[in-house]
């Protein structure tokens, strides 16, 4: 089967870089998933989970709060703004993650900067209720 390169990086760390069949991405366009061959793209993401499947067929997960998205028909390149794998995600950190969130929103004035934080934060409760916290 077919296989794409796959990496992602956050500041810290670099969390995977690998060849995948397909990756699955919560982008602010909508969520997508990506195989090999897949148009030319650039992309902002929001908070949320990344999937990916292996080139051996298993899954992989990792929590992204937000970042970019290169996609070519060979390569996936995410820069996250933060990235966690799911054993270092837990429900205090994304409660942490929600408080940011809404820190920030109290000091924006524009409405649709708020709007992008209220979704974020949606999103991050939704993670919540996936990840069963």
């Amino acid at each position: 089967m077919a296989t794409i390169l796959f990496e992602l990086l956050s500041p810290e760390r670099v969390l995977f870089s690998g060849e995948v069949r397909a990756v699955m991405l919560p982008a602010t366009e909508g969520d997508m998933t990506v195989m090999p061959g897949h148009e030319t793209t650039m992309a902002t993401l929001n908070p949320g989970i990344i999937a990916v499947t292996d080139s051996q067929g298993h899954g992989h997960r990792a929590f992204v709060r937000g970042g970019f998205v290169e996609i070519t028909g060979r390569s996936v390149s995410v820069l996250a703004e933060r990235a966690l794998p799911p054993e270092e995600l837990t429900r205090d950190r994304l409660d942490e993650e929600i408080i940011r969130l809404e820190t920030m929103r109290e000091a924006m004035r524009d409405d649709r900067a708020r709007r992008e934080v209220d979704f974020a934060i949606n999103r991050l409760e939704q993670v919540k209720t996936t990840l069963s916290f």
